[in-house]
């Protein structure tokens, strides 16, 4: 579990305590609800991290709700949109191994994280990784609910794929800008998991990659 999840918890709890005392323990029924949602909020699973070759794991828990070419810095790239709910695990995981070359915090609106306009007036956080001669920007975008972005990494750190790199806090939007070229593997409408399921191979022949998935099939029958 995230260390904050012990904060609000207690908080909760001590309140559950002082209402249940000045007023009836049936009011105290509330707060403890608040404490559990909030213990259950920030939980941290394990997750099983790919390890192919090129592959780029999702930052995030939540929906993927648009694959599109979009312009970054004049030049053509694909982004994948995923949206998180306030019931998704909100620890963000680092989508390839690589050194942390910028991050750049920007303030902005709190706009419905479901709304496009969001990516470009929101407040966010946009960090660029490379790794293996490929460069690889993710944003953390704050939504209507999501009021603070964490990021706990330093420019010029070293981060493994599928590494905690931060979070966001009740309910976001994360992009993956990867570059023309990388073979996308998720669609629109797709639920994928942060650090463990894969979004893109960055480089390779997409031949070698379906052979890489027929031969793990082939040793799961087994």
């Amino acid at each position: 579990m995230v260390r904050d999840g012990y904060y609000y918890g207690a908080v909760m709890l001590t309140a559950a305590v002082l209402v249940g005392w000045l007023t009836s323990p049936l009011w105290a029924i509330f707060p403890v609800l608040i404490a559990a949602f909030f213990l259950w909020f920030f939980r941290d699973p394990d997750r099983v991290i790919p390890e192919e070759p090129g592959a780029v794991v999702s930052p995030a828990d939540g929906k993927v709700t648009s694959v599109a070419k979009v312009k970054l810095n004049g030049r053509e790239v694909i982004r994948i949109s995923i949206f998180l709910n306030v019931f998704d695990v909100h620890v963000n995981r680092s989508p390839i191994a690589g050194v942390i070359r910028a991050a750049h915090y920007e303030e902005g609106k709190f706009l419905n994280a479901m709304n496009p306009a969001c990516a470009e007036c929101n407040e966010q956080n946009t960090v660029t990784i490379e790794g293996d001669g490929r460069s690889l920007v993710f944003k953390q975008i704050a939504g209507l609910l999501a009021r603070r972005l964490v990021f706990t990494k330093e420019i010029g750190e070293t981060v493994a794929r599928g590494e905690r790199i931060g979070m966001m806090k009740f309910g976001s939007r994360m992009d993956v800008l990867l570059e023309q070229g990388a073979t996308i593997q998720v669609k629109v409408g797709d639920r994928v998991k942060g650090g463990s399921s894969i979004l893109a191979f960055l480089n390779g022949d997409p031949r070698e990659f379906a052979a890489v998935g027929q031969a793990r099939s082939r040793g799961g029958r087994r």
